[in-house]
């Protein structure tokens, strides 16, 4: 049924309230897993706590105080509509998406939990699972006001932020791990921008050129040892995936209702599952060895963890050939002084298939919210495409939205082929989600540790280091 209520007004609505543990958050933490101990807890500072008097909404991003600050003209907006509901913009500083949600579980063992947290799609299954409320309800209620939303919006994008049957999040920016390329580079080595379907071989055909015509300062091909654009686009394109691939029963209440009509209806789920380890899979055995065969011949960087920020100023001085990036790079390259034919964009390389990985975020109601229905008031707001016009006016990152992925955006920055961005979920309605269980720092710290092992040796230590990464995979699934 359609809600009735003005704006500014919520009725009362059923919602459960979370019974939070300590052993329950020690164990969400991944207490006992690979690499994790109670000394490497972030630290909260006084910054990150609000006042525990405050009667506003309390909405955390990861970020910067300057980040809070960008966001007021979308709280603004929302105060205009919602004037008896105020908003508080926390920005909380965290060195990656795990160290944020961490501070996050810090704060709900203290007793001082946000609200609403903007929650990746590395940390949606930990939310669902521990912290966050399901949006069933209040979408079945609200559906006429959020349908069009959902019209806008690609289904994969929103499978991602299904668990087990129940939707958490409505995403509201995406990336995809496209591959950028350097137009200086191609130009040297005298090519043309890649064919769409050009393969992995193409790709190695590529570095070799791009390598033989430069000097020794420039790498051909530069990725990260983490989850997104790392390894894993590689494992998807080859068909496999260091986490066995399942799909929950369910949702199906939500598919009929907004994606009835969708031709790819049959392939949605209840949402993503990854429960078991499969280092040793062949195929993965494959995808590293390919990996090491890049780096011993002088094409990759033998990868190092952390994000891709640090590459932007490698890549605009034209001393990296290519690299896996989403939309959130434009915007970096353009301020680096590259122009909009300095770089382009093209879909990763096929291998046997060419599914790509992508990562999404979007708010999520926490159990332990106090006003459960103002913190929907502010999601569906947010997700509305005025609100996201408001909170995206720059390409930093792709929106959720198709009608906002478009010309106007990328006019003043490229590149010239932006379309890539969505055509990747049209093109290839496979694609899939970063694998993330609700384990995931754990699942992480696991790959992590293995990968710069596995493509730094021969094809033996490939071998190995899967095995290696097997135990520690079983390890980390096994922490609550």
């Amino acid at each position: 049924m359609r809600s009735t209520h003005l704006p500014g007004q919520r009725n009362p609505l059923s919602a459960r309230t979370g019974d939070l543990s300590r052993r329950t958050l020690l164990g969400t933490l991944g207490i006992g897993a690979v690499g994790a101990t109670v000394g490497a807890w972030p630290r909260l500072t006084g910054a990150d706590i609000p006042g525990r008097s405050s009667t506003a909404l309390n909405v955390a991003i990861l970020g910067t105080s300057a980040d809070a600050a960008a966001r007021q003209a979308l709280v603004e907006e929302f105060t205009s509509l919602h004037p008896d509901i105020p908003v508080r913009i926390q920005a909380i500083q965290g060195a990656d998406w795990r160290d944020f949600f961490s501070k996050i579980l810090t704060m709900v063992a203290a007793g001082n939990p946000p609200d609403v947290v903007y929650v990746a799609t590395e940390g949606a299954q930990l939310f669902a699972e521990k912290l966050a409320e399901p949006l069933d309800p209040y979408l079945t209620r609200d559906a006429a006001d959020i349908q069009e939303y959902f019209q806008d919006v690609h289904p994969s994008l929103i499978e991602a932020f299904m668990y087990r049957g129940s939707l958490y999040q409505l995403p509201l920016d995406w990336n995809a791990a496209n591959m950028y390329l350097n137009t200086s580079a191609l130009e040297r080595a005298g090519l043309d921008r890649p064919a769409d379907d050009w393969n992995h071989d193409d790709f190695t055909a590529t570095m070799r050129a791009m390598k033989s015509t430069t000097d020794g300062s420039f790498t051909p091909y530069y990725w990260t040892n983490r989850l997104f654009g790392g390894v894993v686009p590689w494992l998807y394109a080859n068909d496999t995936s260091f986490l066995t691939e399942e799909k929950a029963a369910g949702g199906d209440w939500f598919w009929d209702r907004f994606y009835g009509q969708d031709p790819t209806r049959a392939q949605r789920s209840g949402g993503y599952l990854w429960e078991a380890p499969n280092a040793e899979d062949p195929r993965v055995i494959e995808t590293f060895d390919y990996l090491r065969e890049l780096v011993a011949e002088g094409l990759g960087v033998r990868p190092e963890g952390g994000g891709g920020n640090a590459l932007v100023g490698l890549f605009a001085s034209s001393r990296i050939g290519a690299t896996p990036a989403g939309g959130y790079w434009v915007q970096g390259l353009h301020e680096a002084g590259m122009g909009a034919d300095d770089f382009d964009v093209q879909f990763f390389p096929r291998w046997r298939t060419q599914r790509h990985q992508f990562g999404a975020a979007g708010y999520a109601i926490m159990r332990t919210a106090r006003d459960k229905d103002a913190a929907w008031e502010w999601v569906k707001f947010c997700a509305s495409k005025p609100a996201m016009e408001l909170a995206i006016p720059s390409p930093n990152t792709t929106p959720t939205r198709r009608s906002m992925v478009n010309q106007s955006l990328y006019a003043a920055t490229g590149p010239e082929h932006w379309k890539v961005f969505y055509d990747t979920l049209d093109r290839f309605p496979t694609s899939g989600p970063i694998p993330a269980p609700p384990q995931q720092a754990a699942v992480e710290t696991a790959l992590m540790k293995n990968v710069s092992v596995a493509v730094s040796g021969s094809s033996a230590q490939v071998r190995s280091a899967m095995g290696s990464l097997q135990r520690d995979l079983e390890l980390a699934l096994r922490s609550k």
